[in-house]
This record gives C-alpha cells, structure tokens and sequence, in this order.
C-alpha cells in the first residue's frame, strides 16, 4: 500500500483511527501533505477539505458537538493555525472534543525569517486541554514509541475525565510530497485510558441528604447540556410531581410539561415586593452557561443558604457568587440519589415558581398578539415552522435571546445548541453546517444579519447538506446595541456606525454567487407564506431565508417586553 514516506505519521492516522477518530477537516496547504495523504489513505477515516480555516474549526466543532466524539482539523503552518483559535476557544469552555493537527517547520527554522514560520507550540495554551508536539525526521524505537504515545494521550485527553480539544503540533521536514510502499505493516500500539465513574461515600451521601432535608426552598437551575434521556426522566419525575422548581435553560435539552423554560419573563413577572419569597434556601446547578441576565441578578441578590454545582469535572463553576459545595456526580446520579434517600419539601415553593410561569406565559401571549409585525412575530413564526425532530442552531445576541421567551417546551423532539462557551457572533453557519453534515436531522440556524456575513465563508464550501436550513433575520444591523442601555444615548451616528454597523450588504447576490436557493420577506403574510415551501426538498441542497424586520420597532417591543 503507498502512503506517505514519513512512517510515523503513518502511525500517527492508524492511532487515531483505532481511538474512534472517524472525521478530519482539512484546509490545503503543502506543509501538511503528509498528513492529508496518510489520513486520505485510511479506509476508516473521513477526509473534508474546507479551505477557509476558521470556518472548517467551526464546521468541525459543528460535527463533533453533535457526535460527542473527537473530530480532527488539520492546517499547514503560520497563520493558518491562528484562524483556528475562536472555534479552539469556544470547544474549550463547551466541552467539545476537537483535535487540532497543526503542521509545522523544522524548530531550527522557527524565528529564522523562513516563510510561514511562527511559534507554534502551545499557540493555544489558554484555551485548550493539553498540547503536545511531535518529533521530527524520527530515526530511531524510542523517538518513535514517543510519537505514538502523545498520539494515544492527546486523544484519551479530548475525552476523558471530561471532553474539551487538544492540540498536535507536528513539524516536518521537506520533502513532504513523497511515497512510500509498505508491503507489511505493524500496527502501533494503542494505550487506553479508562473513565472513572463518580460515587459518594455512604457518609458523604448521608451528610447531603440530611442537608437537603433541612430545607423547603430548594430550585434546581440547568445550562447548556447535551440532550440526555436518563436525566430528562429523572428531571420529570423530581418537577412533576410538585417537589422541585427546575428553572431550565433553553439549551439545557431538557423539556416537560412542568420544567420553566422561559427565564427572563418568568422572573419578570415577579413584583418586586415578592422577589424575596422566591429566593432558594438550597440552589442546585449543573451544565453549562445560563443566557438569562435576570436569573443571574436575580440569584446574585437573592442568594441562598447553600448552593450546590453539580459536575463531573470538579469545576468550581460559581456563576451566583454563592457556591458552598462541589459535588462530583452526574447530575442523573444526584437527582436519583435524592429521589430516592432524601424528603421531598412540600410543593408551596414549587407551585410559587409555576405560578409566575403560567403569568409569564400568558402575558406573553398578550404582549404577541398586539405586536405589529418586528422580531417576535417572526420568531414565533419560525418556531412554529420547524419540522418535528429539528436540531435548531441559535446565533447569539438576539437570536438566542428571542427563544429564550418562547416556551420551547411544545417544540417536537427538537435539540437546541448556541455556542454559548465564548458568546461570540463568528462561526455560527459554519457550525450549523457541521451539525446538519452529521446528524442526519433537520437543522434549522437562525442567526442575525451581521452574524450570517461575518461568517459568509461558511457557504464556501461543498460539504453544504440537504438537510441545513438558513434564516437570516435581516434587521439592518446589531440589534442588540439598541436594546441594551447605554449606546442608544451615544446619538444615531455612533450608534449606527460604531455599535450598531449598518450594513447595505445584499444577501441575495450571496446565495447567488454559491448557488444556494433564496427566499426573501418582509412581512407576516410572506414569511407564513413562504416557511412551508422553504421547508421542502431543494434538490439536496441548503436553503438561505431572508426576512427583513424593522429595527426601531424591534427594540422597542422588545424592551417593552423586558422592561429595559
């Protein structure tokens, strides 16, 4: 079999291979031929070639949030390992395992002006689990069994004891091009690194259960989590029943008829003389990052006695500036736990919290059906649209916020991710695009005018599927900058020059210039006119939407709504 002439590399993709790596995103380059021939090589492996760096991490991020497995990147040297760091960044603080081949130069000719040659090594340190660099021109066993045993480490890390990405800087020498015949082949050994699952000492579990029973006012809060079936039953069965208040973060992935899921409103609602009697004795968290500033106020003002975070990792993740306990289970290990040794408090404080939901619910059925056509109408539009079984991809700024008021509880089957671990505007199509390339489900991105053209190079690319769906809503730039206090009273040129960035980018002529089918409205009638037929097959191919909204009216429900 011909494969590249630098065997360790060779090693390098059979490793890789073996540890469960099944997909890599390559952006072209010459320093990293050998790695692009020897993956290409490998019947078992996956090859995409998205020549944008930064839209190919984000791509990747896309495939291995949705496959909660390691995707592989791999770049040539110089700059092009700097366009990886957004996406590196944002699979650190998510937990998704990305793992980052970065080809590089000798280390004799780092800093000696030899073209695209920059510091390489632990480019990412701040923003990544563990970074490694291979030798090079490997010539004897022991550079070898070196080489392939970082391999093995760096792909246990992107896993275990919880996921995030690693980076592989591996420098190579020319000629980078050549071929070699191996007639027989020895397949390195792996090394494996086994999980460990989280008990608490019989004592441990006594202290926490007598704790919990000290106390009647006990609200669960969940982030960001990826969807999972144990826990959800465990969930319901602790809300359903009237025990606990489970307010539920709309990327949380967890839905019931019982679990609050409209943050924002629901505390809105709250008069002020009464928020001292919502406040939790005992607050229990987990998963990742909450949108809703209101809770964070909130919780931050009116804190608890206790406050529990419970996680895997030992991360002590104190969001409340509350925090008293760190408690190393699974969140399904801890709600069973409690279901099972613990008494459940009397269903008062619950029924308070389900209260200001259903207030929350119908005021905002109210506030709907006054509004003139802007933002929320469209939103409601679109939720209402989406197929059963949709994985809905959610821009920040707005975007994530506007769902976040809508009871996503009546979606059907659906999951929902935003890249919430940096908050950031860029990536968000490429990361959809990723999504839909794997998860063979309908997947629907909703992202704002500026988010869609920073990251326009996501359309650049061939591995666009059939199943992606693409609404833009178009409001004339960042309309969170007239939203939030503060910018609105810089006066109209700053706030639309500097914060706000009109923009007379024509998003048509984008679509057109990839190919992809368009459709574009302006008002209520279209949009429910046109979602139907924007949800049918296109030949295989991704569908943009535009709906253009008026800015002003926009803000301006929307802080009527909030009560900015």
């Amino acid at each position: 079999m011909l494969d590249t002439d630098k065997f360790w590399i060779k090693d390098l993709v059979n490793i890789c291979a073996r540890k469960g790596l099944r997909y890599v995103v390559f952006s072209p380059g010459s320093r990293c031929a050998p790695l692009v021939i020897s993956f290409n090589q490998h019947p078992g492996i996956k090859c995409i070639s998205i020549i944008d760096e930064r839209s190919a991490a984000f791509f990747a991020l896309g495939m291995a949030q949705q496959l909660q497995q390691p995707v592989g990147l791999v770049c040539t040297s110089g700059s092009a390992t700097l366009n990886y760091a957004p996406a590196v960044a944002e699979a650190y603080y998510s937990k998704v395992p990305l793992v980052l081949f970065t080809a590089d130069r000798p280390n004799e000719w780092i800093g000696q002006a030899d073209g695209q040659a920059i510091r390489q090594f632990e480019i990412y340190r701040n923003y990544i689990k563990k970074s490694y660099e291979l030798p090079n021109d490997i010539k004897n066993d022991d550079k070898l069994w070196y080489s392939n045993r970082m391999v093995s480490e760096a792909l246990n890390a992107a896993m275990i004891p919880d996921m995030g990405p690693v980076h592989i800087n591996v420098p190579l020498s020319e000629p980078l091009y050549n071929l070699a015949e191996y007639e027989s082949y020895d397949e390195p050994r792996i090394i494996d690194s086994t999980p460990v699952k989280h008990y608490l000492s019989p004592e441990a579990e006594e202290r926490l259960v007598k704790s919990w029973n000290q106390y009647q006012r006990i609200l669960i809060v969940a982030g960001s989590l990826t969807p999972d079936h144990r826990l959800q039953s465990l969930i319901n069965r602790i809300s359903d029943k009237g025990y606990v208040p489970v307010l539920a973060e709309i990327t949380s992935n967890l839905n019931g008829p019982n679990l609050i899921k409209v943050l924002d409103p629901a505390l809105e609602v709250i008069p002020k003389d009464q928020k001292e009697i919502f406040q939790p004795d005992l607050l229990i968290t987990f998963g990742g990052a909450v949108v809703s500033k209101k809770l964070k106020r909130y919780l931050r003002q009116y804190q608890p006695v206790e406050h529990w975070y419970i996680d895997e990792s030992g991360d002590h993740t104190d969001t409340y500036q509350t925090l008293t306990n760190v408690i190393r289970l699974h969140p399904a290990d801890f709600i069973e736990m409690m279901l099972d040794g613990a008494t459940m408090p009397n269903p008062d404080y619950w029924r308070l919290w389900q209260q200001a939901y259903d207030r929350a619910l119908d005021r905002h059925e109210e506030i709907l059906e006054a509004a003139p056509y802007c933002d929320l109408v469209v939103f409601d539009q679109i939720l209402k649209h989406l197929p059963e079984g949709t994985n809905l991809q959610l821009a920040n700024s707005t975007p994530v916020r506007y769902v976040g008021l809508f009871d996503t509880n009546k979606l059907l089957n659906a999951t929902i991710n935003c890249n919430r671990g940096t908050s950031g505007i860029d990536g968000t199509v490429s990361t959809a695009a990723g999504a839909a390339y794997v998860n063979g489900k309908p997947t629907t991105v909703v992202t704002g005018d500026l988010s869609f053209l920073y990251d326009s190079n996501a359309l650049w690319n061939k591995h666009l599927s059939g199943n992606l769906r693409i609404i833009v809503i178009n409001n004339g730039g960042g309309n969170i900058f007239r939203i939030i206090p503060g910018p609105a009273g810089l006066g109209k040129e700053i706030l639309e020059n500097f914060f706000e960035t009109k923009h007379n980018a024509d998003i048509s002529h984008l679509a057109q210039a990839f190919g992809i089918p368009y459709y574009i409205c302006d008002s209520l009638e279209g949009l429910e006119e046109t979602l139907p037929t924007f949800y049918q097959p296109h030949d295989n191919k991704c569908v943009i939407l535009e709906v253009k909204t008026p800015n002003d009216t926009s803000a301006n429900i929307l802080k009527k709504y909030l009560n900015i």
